[in-house]
């Protein structure tokens, strides 16, 4: 597609795309050495500046408790000395992985003498789009440096200063490093109309990925003409099987509720099966007393709760398909596995579900017949991630089944192109 020249336009975000684009033509060809000497400026200059970025994220967090925003929320929001360090020892784990591009997917010498290899290359131009997290900043500009793409960022207004301060160290370290500044870019503006010229900036930007709660999401999929890798919503469930071990189904079910509930792999619907109902719940329903939880509870496990510590309420058609981000869940026993399954179909985001069993059967079916990025037999839901799964820092989990699905790592960042080699072929 032809695109404009950046005078063409008074626009600052398409300036910024052209800028971006400019600088993805100087990224794609550079050796790992190049990329990984700049990540590691990266990960200095955060450390070195610490006190600069905390104190810029400390207004953010001053606005947030002003305006009555949640803990979990808050949480999400607030860097620390130590989750700084935190994030830039994750920007050092990006340097120690692999460099995706170049790399041959397949590769052939055809019947005809031609050489055929398919390649991977940088996607270009990224935009991000997200919410509340300023960590997101840091990794999304990482995994796409290290995979030779420019990043155009366009955080939430509640983490604009965070997000200011932290792109002005990327730019400086990257920059110090040889590398274009504006590979690293924060989305000019606070308004709603620059994030539609961004998504409407197809030509300049290649792949648009939305991270946030459902309601961004969809606008962004449903309003943008460039190219969307959706991140779904995390509407994620845990099943107990009938042959499930009591003590392991309480352990995956508090942790995949509870050890960190803001987060998009955090469970939010507990299932169990009608045969260990009267055994499990009693125990499980104490533990989500214990771990400060709500039990949004359909009239079967109300049942169980009365003599509980636990703090229940009658669930609403509404609680099955709620990512709370919180310390709620939703309850309900199932007359069987197929039943949970087709609880699951009808209620999940498609991100993450769990089966706690001892039946290698079961496990099995579970696992065949849900269809989402991640089925945990036996663990917590909270393992679907980049880093728990080795890929180093994530950009997102895809829950769509084009080009990526699942945890984002450096290869979800890049295409492919053929290169076919001759020695003077012609077609006959």
């Amino acid at each position: 597609m032809t695109t404009l020249s950046p005078h063409d336009s008074k626009s600052p975000v398409i300036q910024a795309a052209h800028r971006a684009k400019d600088a993805a033509a100087v990224l794609a060809p550079l050796p790992r050495a190049k990329k990984d000497e700049a990540l590691l400026a990266i990960a200095d200059a955060l450390e070195a500046r610490t006190a600069e970025i905390v104190e810029a994220n400390a207004k953010d967090v001053a606005k947030a408790r002003e305006a009555g925003t949640s803990d979990a929320l808050i949480d999400r929001l607030t860097l620390t000395p130590e989750r700084v360090r935190a994030i830039a020892s994750d920007v050092r784990d990006v340097v120690a992985l692999p460099d995706p591009v170049g790399e041959v997917v397949r590769g052939s010498t055809l019947p005809n003498g031609l050489d055929l290899r398919q390649v991977r290359v940088p996607l270009g131009v990224v935009g991000i789009i997200y919410e509340a997290r300023p960590n997101v900043t840091v990794d999304a500009a990482a995994l796409c440096l290290k995979s030779g793409n420019a990043v155009l960022l366009r955080g939430s207004a509640s983490a604009y200063e965070s997000n200011t301060a932290l792109v002005r160290v990327l730019r400086d370290a990257v920059d110090g490093a040889g590398l274009p500044a504006d590979a690293v870019q924060l989305v000019p503006g606070e308004s709603r109309e620059s994030v539609r010229e961004l998504m409407r900036a197809r030509g300049l930007v290649d792949v648009l990925i939305p991270r946030g709660g459902a309601s961004l999401i969809q606008t962004v999929v449903n309003e943008s003409t460039v190219p969307v890798i959706e991140t779904g919503t995390g509407n994620c469930h845990v099943y107990i099987d009938a042959q499930a071990d009591i003590d392991t189904a309480v352990d995956v079910l508090i942790n995949s509720k509870a050890q960190r509930p803001s987060v998009c792999n955090a469970a939010e619907t507990l299932l169990v099966h009608q045969d260990i109902a009267a055994e499990f719940l009693p125990r499980a329903l104490d533990a989500l007393a214990d771990a400060g939880v709500t039990v949004h509870a359909d009239a079967r496990v109300m049942a169980y709760a009365k003599e509980s510590r636990a703090t229940v309420v009658e669930a609403t058609e509404e609680d099955w398909e709620t990512e709370y981000l919180s310390y709620d869940i939703a309850a309900a026993v199932v007359d069987s596995l197929d039943k949970a399954v087709e609880h699951i179909r009808r209620w999940s985001s498609g991100h993450t579900e769990a089966i706690v069993t001892t039946s290698q059967q079961a496990a099995r079916r579970f696992t065949q017949l849900v269809d989402s990025t991640t089925v945990a037999v036996n663990a917590s839901t909270r393992f679907t991630d980049g880093g728990q799964f080795g890929f180093g820092a994530e950009i997102g989990i895809s829950t769509q089944k084009l080009h990526a699905r699942g945890p984002m790592g450096l290869p979800e960042l890049t295409s492919t192109k053929y290169i076919l080699t001759g020695d003077g072929h012609i077609r006959g």
